[in-house]
């Protein structure tokens, strides 16, 4: 060891010319721990918006063709001896309280907004 340098003295030199990495280190580990923070909620929140959608506008279709179905299908098979030879009144009439019997089910088991 040379005579004017101590233990204490080499390891402060080494540190100190160390401090371009550890503060390149603490950059990285700020920006890691606010992206995971920032970009793992966006991705989810825009996931969850992206299926949402794609499920409310798919739900969306295959009501309204099983709505129609159901109306030819009534239409098709309701007897004229009931009904008449015209049977598309009767056949809307049975999907449209089919329809008013579910809103009012779920009407009736809405919740109360709190104030």
């Amino acid at each position: 060891m040379p005579s004017g340098s101590s233990p204490d003295a080499s390891a402060a030199s080494s540190s100190s010319a160390d401090w371009p990495a550890q503060a390149a280190d603490t950059i990285e580990r700020v920006v890691g721990s606010v992206r995971d923070r920032t970009t793992g909620p966006a991705i989810s929140v825009a996931r969850w918006l992206v299926y949402g959608t794609f499920a409310l506008l798919v739900g969306t279709i295959v009501a309204v063709l099983l709505a129609i179905a159901a109306v030819r299908a009534l239409d098709a098979y309701l007897p004229s001896s009931l009904v008449g030879d015209d049977h598309a009144w009767a056949a809307h009439l049975i999907v449209g309280t089919c329809f008013t019997l579910v809103g009012m089910l779920l009407w009736s088991r809405r919740a109360a907004r709190a104030d």
